[in-house]
């Protein structure tokens, strides 16, 4: 058995010209990436980057130029209903009948995908989402958090062991965004893959076993989250002095000075030339005294930036 959720190789989608555009678009180029079973799974990319291509070709609604596609070990050319009965896709759209309650919903989700009535798990999903109590209301009575976690359901409804999610949290505030992805980790708790994408990163950060970046049609990363978080180069360290003299110059290497408010020094270096126990040295061989060191060794959003600048 196949022990990758997808496996992508070559990947490649190229939109034709057409009269208002002259030349022809790559949005993919030579993607080649396996998601394992059961991880979370992050696809992270700038605007145009080839997000939403790659998400289309795996719904089936782009068809790709070239290259291998695999979901569950199933080939998305030779194998479209498996692929289909393999993956749930949740859109970054809000579109649901205003009028139609969850449970009715689902059911008529589950109806499309030929489940029988004595099949379905609708009650199990709605409590899986935490809308047990909202099923049988209008669901545009729902709040914005409840109509997301609904469009979670409406991909479960035929039990797909892979999940994939565009931009779920985008317009949801804090507490919702908070819940919404304490109904995701259960989810992958209970061994389903989660595969998402997010302009978020620091919940790229949080959630992510493993993260893909593109740019421009282009992989330009592939590593755990813990790897992609050591490429960071610049740490950035807040002392607190006890006094700041106005005529006070530093100047050490390539580290960047920055004086500010309340006797605080700023400074920012390549920490893989430069080691703290220097800068401390320095300060106080400029008869500094001081009170507290806040050190920040970056996030993710740092390796993003990094990345995409080069």
């Amino acid at each position: 058995m196949n022990k990758f959720a997808l496996s992508v190789k070559s990947l490649t989608k190229v939109y034709k010209q057409n009269k208002k555009k002259l030349t022809n678009v790559k949005a993919l180029n030579n993607i080649n990436l396996n998601v394992n079973r059961g991880e979370v799974f992050g696809l992270l990319g700038p605007n145009g980057a080839g997000k939403t291509t790659f998400l289309n070709i795996l719904a089936g609604t782009v068809i790709k130029t070239q290259g291998k596609v695999e979901v569950w070990g199933f080939d998305l050319d030779k194998n479209p209903r498996q692929v289909r009965a393999s993956i749930g896709i949740v859109p970054q759209e809000v579109n649901l009948d205003a009028f139609f309650s969850p449970k009715k919903l689902l059911d008529l989700q589950a109806g499309l995908y030929g489940i029988k009535k004595k099949e379905r798990i609708t009650d199990l999903i709605l409590n899986i989402v935490s809308l047990k109590d909202q099923a049988d209301t209008y669901s545009r009575s729902l709040s914005g958090g409840m109509k997301r976690r609904l469009l979670i359901a409406k991909a479960m409804v035929h039990q797909p062991p892979i999940l994939v999610l565009d931009e779920p949290t985008a317009g949801v505030d804090v507490e919702l965004r908070n819940n919404l992805w304490k109904n995701i980790k259960e989810l992958n708790n209970q061994g389903v893959t989660i595969i998402l994408t997010t302009h978020y990163i620091y919940e790229a950060q949080e959630m992510c076993d493993r993260i893909a970046i593109l740019n421009k049609g282009n992989l330009i990363a592939l590593e755990s989250t813990e790897s992609l978080l050591n490429k960071i180069e610049t740490k950035k360290v807040k002392f607190k002095v006890e006094k700041i003299e106005k005529n006070l110059n530093l100047k050490l290497g390539k580290v960047n000075f920055e004086l500010g408010e309340n006797n605080c020094i700023f400074a920012s270096f390549n920490k893989n030339t430069l080691r703290i126990e220097e800068l401390l040295d320095y300060l106080k061989q400029k008869q500094l005294k001081i009170i507290d060191i806040i050190t920040d060794d970056g996030d993710l959003e740092d390796v993003f930036v990094q990345l995409i600048k080069r």
